[in-house]
C-alpha cells in the first residue's frame, strides 16, 4: 500500500520525457488502445531542444532510387555503423507521418508551392504535438521529473518515481512498459533549450542494468553568437576573423567536424568574429519568419547579423547532437532491460547516423520513428502481459537518493563544473589522448563515489542531486568509450591516434555504475542483423 504522502497511480504505458520523441511515443502509444500518462520535468511543449530551435526531418520522396541514393550516401557519412534497414524505416515513417499533423500545425507553402512538411519551428511544432497527443488520449503530468525506475523482481520494467515540483509530493507509477524519452546530454553547456539534458534516462536505465553504446561519439557543438546559443544561424556563407580583423582560413561547414576543429582551434588563441554579410539573399529575407528567435538576440543586443561582425562560441551539445545512447535491442526500440523502451536521443543514433552526428533531419526523423516504435512495442506488451499489480515493484535509484556509507555535504557545483571542463573543454573534446581520458576517468571516478557514497537528497532537491548523478556517470560513460575506441572516427578524433582503423567498425558498448566497462559489439546489430 502507498505511503499517504505518495501520489500513487497506475497506466499501461508511462513515458518519462516531453520532448519530440515523448510527444509522438504519446501519440502512438494511445492510438494503440493503451492508456498512457506522460512525466515531464519541465512543461511539455516548451522544454527540451526542440522547442527551442527549428528542425528539419529527413525527408526524401517514395522513389526507390531517390530513397537508395539518400541512405547510401548517409550510409558512407556513417563510416561503418550505421544501419541501411533503419535509415530506410526512418525515412519512410517520416513521409508517412509528418502529413498527419495537417490541423495541429500550420505547414507553409514550399518553393514549388506545395505544403513544406519536413521544415518546421519548434514551438508551434511542440504545441501542436502535445495537442495531439493530448487529444489522443494521453495524460500529461507537467513538473513532474522522474526520479528512478521501478522494477519487477525478474528485472523487468515496473514503472517510476518522482517528485511533483509544484505540489512538493512524491509520485509513484505502476506501469506496463515504461518508455524513456529523456533526451541526450549535454553537459550544463549553456546550449538553448538543454538546461534539463542531464541525462537523467541514461541513469535511470544504466541502474536496471541496460547497455550503451555510441558514448564516444559526443564531441558535438554547434556555433552561436558569445553572448547566447541559437543553434541556428546560417554560418555557410560566414567568414571568420581574429581579433585583429586578420581573416581566419577555417574549412567550410560541409566538412563537418573539420569545421569545427577549425574553430576551435582558433578559439583556443583568442576571440573569433563571424561576418554574415555574404549570406544569401533569400537566407537575409526568410530568417525571420522561420527563426524569429535567433534574429531576437542580435535585436536585444543591439547588433547587425548580416552588417555586423559579432563574437562567436561554440556552445557543446553532447550527446543532444552526438550519436551515443541506450542500445535498442529490437525493432520495437526496446532496451536490454524488458519492458524498458527508449526513443529520441536518449537512444543511441548510431542506426541512422553512424560515426557521425545526426544533427537535424536524422535526429528528428529517429525522434518521430523511435518514438512511434516504442509505442507500438510498449503498448503491445502491456496489452499482453497487463500491470503486474501482484508482483512487487522495487524503487532501485542509488546515487543522491540512497547513498551506500555515511551521509555527508557534497560539492555538487564541482562535480558538475568538473564534469563540462572534462567532457566540453575543446583541446579535451576534439582532440582526445591517451592521458587526458585516464585523467578524466579517475577524477569523475572520484566524484561519483561521493556521490554515490555520500548524497542524499530529500524533498525538491533530489531533482538536483539526480541531474548531478547523471552528469557524472555520463562523462564517465563518454571518457571509457573514447578511452577505448583507439582510432579517429566521425566525431571521435583520437590526437595520438589519427587514422581510422577499419578492424575497428564495430560499436562499442559501455555501461556500469560503481565499475564502467566497454566492450566491442558484434558486427552487425540493428534490423539487419535481424533480417
Amino acid at each position: 500500500m502507498a505511503e499517504p504522502d505518495v501520489d500513487a497511480l497506475e497506466t499501461d504505458v508511462l513515458i518519462i520525457g516531453g520532448g519530440m520523441a515523448a510527444a509522438w511515443a504519446g501519440i502512438g502509444a494511445a492510438r494503440e488502445g493503451a492508456s498512457v500518462l506522460i512525466v515531464d520535468k519541465g512543461f511539455m511543449g516548451t522544454s527540451g531542444v526542440t522547442a527551442t530551435a527549428g528542425p528539419g526531418h529527413w525527408w526524401v520522396p517514395p522513389d526507390p532510387g531517390a530513397r537508395e541514393a539518400a541512405i547510401e550516401k548517409r550510409y558512407q557519412a556513417g563510416l561503418g555503423l550505421a544501419d541501411r534497414a533503419w535509415m530506410a524505416r526512418a525515412i519512410d515513417v517520416t513521409w508517412r507521418t509528418l502529413p498527419t499533423l495537417t490541423g495541429y500545425y500550420p505547414f507553409q507553402p514550399g518553393a514549388t508551392g506545395d505544403t513544406y512538411y519536413p521544415g518546421v519551428r519548434g514551438p508551434e511544432y511542440m504545441r501542436a504535438l502535445r495537442r495531439l497527443a493530448t487529444d489522443s488520449g494521453a495524460r500529461v503530468l507537467d513538473h513532474h521529473p522522474a526520479l528512478e525506475l521501478l522494477l519487477h523482481p525478474d528485472g523487468s520494467a515496473a514503472g517510476a518515481a518522482g517528485y511533483d515540483r509544484l505540489n512538493r509530493r512524491a509520485w509513484r507509477i505502476r506501469a506496463g512498459a515504461v518508455i524513456l524519452a529523456t533526451g541526450g546530454c549535454a553537459f550544463r553547456s549553456g546550449l538553448i533549450g538543454a538546461r534539463a539534458n542531464t541525462g537523467d534516462g541514461l541513469l535511470m536505465a544504466a541502474e536496471a542494468g541496460a547497455t550503451l553504446s555510441g558514448m564516444e561519439f559526443s564531441a558535438a557543438y554547434s556555433l552561436s553568437p558569445a553572448w547566447s546559443s541559437t543553434r541556428t544561424l546560417p554560418f555557410t556563407a560566414a567568414r571568420f576573423f581574429d581579433a585583429a580583423g586578420a581573416e581566419l582560413d577555417i574549412p567550410p561547414p560541409m566538412t563537418g567536424p573539420a569545421h569545427l576543429r577549425g574553430l576551435a582551434r582558433a578559439m583556443l588563441d583568442g576571440p573569433v568574429w563571424a561576418d554574415l554579410a555574404d549570406a544569401p539573399a533569400r537566407v537575409k529575407q526568410v530568417l525571420r519568419r522561420i527563426q524569429p528567435a535567433t534574429v531576437a538576440a542580435f535585436e536585444r543586443r543591439g547588433v547587425d547579423l548580416f552588417a555586423d561582425r559579432f563574437e562567436v562560441k561554440l556552445f557543446g551539445e553532447g550527446t543532444v547532437r552526438g550519436t551515443g545512447g541506450l542500445v535498442v535491442a529490437d525493432e520495437t526500440c526496446q532496451t536490454t532491460i524488458p519492458g524498458l523502451f527508449a526513443a529520441g536521443d536518449v537512444a543511441t543514433r548510431e542506426p541512422v547516423a553512424g560515426a557521425t552526428s545526426g544533427g537535424g533531419a536524422q535526429n528528428s526523423a529517429w525522434a518521430l520513428t523511435s518514438g512511434l516504435a516504442a509505442a507500438a512495442g510498449a503498448a503491445r506488451l502491456a496489452r499482453r502481459q497487463g500491470r503486474r499489480a501482484q508482483d512487487r515493484a522495487d524503487a532501485i535509484g542509488g546515487a543522491g537518493l540512497r547513498p551506500t556509507g555515511a551521509v555527508k555535504p557534497v560539492d555538487e557545483a564541482g562535480v558538475v563544473a568538473l564534469a563540462r571542463a572534462r567532457t566540453l573543454d575543446y583541446d579535451k573534446a576534439l582532440w582526445r589522448r591517451r592521458g587526458d581520458l585516464e585523467v578524466t576517468l579517475d577524477l569523475m571516478d572520484d566524484a561519483w563515489t561521493r556521490l554515490a557514497t555520500h548524497r542524499r537528497a530529500e524533498g525538491l532537491d533530489q531533482v538536483a542531486a539526480r541531474e548531478t548523478a547523471a552528469l557524472a556517470a555520463t562523462a564517465r560513460w563518454c571518457a571509457a568509450a573514447a578511452l577505448r575506441r583507439t582510432e579517429t572516427r566521425g566525431l571521435h578524433l583520437r590526437a595520438d591516434a589519427p587514422a581510422l582503423d577499419a578492424g575497428q567498425a564495430r560499436r562499442l558498448l559501455v555501461g556500469g555504475l560503481d565499475r564502467v566497462w566497454t566492450e566491442e559489439a558484434a558486427p552487425q546489430t540493428g534490423l539487419e542483423a535481424a533480417a
